[in-house]
């Protein structure tokens, strides 16, 4: 009931009323369905001011607990919230002569994990429960490839495992982070989904922005989250100047860094870390999704012992450790000659195809950022126009929308240059061209 809720409530702020409401509903005190009572008469239940409830029901909405329906009111969600973001930019449609809405790597420039499985000798530790959780092997190739020496390194089951697991070791519901904008959706997902409070930071040509990340640190952000090299969907990477900002804006703030390297190996140019400046705080998740196959499904996570440790220690509780198996064949991959140069292939490929369709469409009028890794961020004039505009000439795209934590992107989509070699341009500048003025857009931005 819902006085019970009321009497439950000590800490009358907006995070304390959350909680209760939160608690509330999963012992289901609160019923899924439920309309709660409007905004003014719990403010005068509690003695608080309207803002504080607003502010709590913010909170509540955020992490998928209830919902406001118009003249239905705000009532209690009725089943669980789930990847929005991710389902609404992945959301896949056929009768398209040609999809450029993936963000995945082109398969044919992807090391064969066939025969990596026929080199990688008999392993009797792939039977044990009592091994350590990372191959010796592969964790002295992972340090020796590390932009720092790092404390702690561990292997878990990709990029968004990290993140997950990072999330539920070291935030709780109504904690502040600051995080790259646009962003991967299922990034903002799993922050929705377990109450933490993003607060957009700007990414320019050369990294996230400094004064935002000062305005969100100074609002109470606990974490930094932002990709630094080949950003998805921007295509931009940290430069060293900005780093040496960024670290500086960081100095004497109890902040941890968490550097998503998912674009794994595909950007080109020398990659730039804050770990090499601040490596008592910053933790870097690798992928090897995009550089070595999706279906390895592994990411390393290397940082300081205090913010790696607690994910090992919960991991134990679950999966405990990513196949050894699948480690030995990363390994394999990581260490065999003719696999490395496919890499390397690989990455001047995805350059020159990004470049050649940035090119393209400079030469037409439109300016993308960036130029790293396997997208591009293009301007349009109405994001609605331009997908329309190119799935009526068969080519798909993924709305700006899902990457913006408030607002919407209405004025960008996301193109995925991976498998567009010389021979499938064609027409596709001209195109994509035509769908960024598509509506009332002059060109200039």
């Amino acid at each position: 009931m819902w006085q019970d809720v009321v009497a439950a409530v000590d800490d009358r702020s907006a995070k304390g009323i959350a909680l209760a409401l939160s608690s509330g509903i999963d012992r289901g005190a609160l019923r899924a369905g439920e309309r709660l009572p409007p905004i003014r008469r719990v403010a005068r239940d509690l003695q608080v001011a309207p803002a504080t409830i607003s502010a709590a029901w913010s909170q509540l909405a955020r992490a998928g607990l209830i919902e406001t329906d118009g003249r239905r009111g705000t009532r209690v969600r009725e089943g669980s919230v789930g990847p929005r973001r991710y389902r609404r930019a992945l959301d896949s449609h056929a009768g398209y002569r040609v999809d450029l809405s993936t963000g995945l790597p082109d398969p044919r420039l992807l090391p064969d994990l066939h025969a990596a499985m026929q080199r990688v000798p008999r392993d009797e530790t792939v039977h044990s429960y009592l091994e350590e959780p990372v191959v010796p092997a592969l964790r002295e190739v992972l340090e020796g490839s590390w932009p720092n020496a790092v404390e702690s390194l561990t292997i878990v089951d990709g990029a968004m495992d990290a993140h997950s697991q990072f999330v539920a070791a070291h935030l709780r519901f109504g904690d502040r982070v600051a995080v790259e904008q646009p962003c991967f959706p299922p990034l903002l997902d799993l922050l929705e989904m377990a109450g933490v409070v993003p607060m957009g930071v700007g990414y320019d040509a050369e990294g996230p922005v400094v004064d935002d990340l000062t305005r969100a640190l100074d609002a109470g952000a606990k974490v930094l989250f932002f990709q630094p090299w080949g950003q998805n969907p921007s295509g931009q990477s940290l430069s060293a100047s900005r780093a040496e900002a960024l670290a500086a804006a960081l100095d004497g703030r109890d902040v941890v860094v968490v550097e998503d390297d998912s674009a794994g190996g595909t950007p080109s140019g020398s990659p730039v870390s804050l770990g090499t400046l601040l490596p008592e705080r910053t933790v870097l998740v690798r992928s090897f999704s995009k550089s070595h196959g999706p279906d390895l499904r592994l990411a390393a996570v290397g940082g300081p012992a205090s913010v790696v440790a607690p994910i090992v220690e919960r991991r134990y509780l679950g999966q405990g450790w990513s196949s050894r198996l699948v480690q030995s064949i990363l390994l394999d991959l990581l260490t065999d000659p003719g696999s490395r140069t496919l890499v390397a292939d690989a990455r001047a490929a995805y350059a020159l195809r990004t470049g050649a369709l940035a090119d393209a469409l400079a030469e037409r009028g439109v300016e993308v950022p960036g130029g790293d890794g396997i997208n591009v961020w293009i301007p349009v004039a109405e994001q609605g126009a331009a997908l329309l505009h190119l799935a009526a000439a068969g080519v798909r795209a993924a709305s700006g929308d899902p990457f913006w934590i408030s607002s919407p992107a209405s004025d960008r989509i996301r193109i995925t240059t991976a498998t567009l070699d010389d021979s499938d341009l064609g027409d596709l500048p001209d195109v994509i061209a035509a769908a960024a003025r598509a509506g009332s857009w002059s060109g200039h931005r």
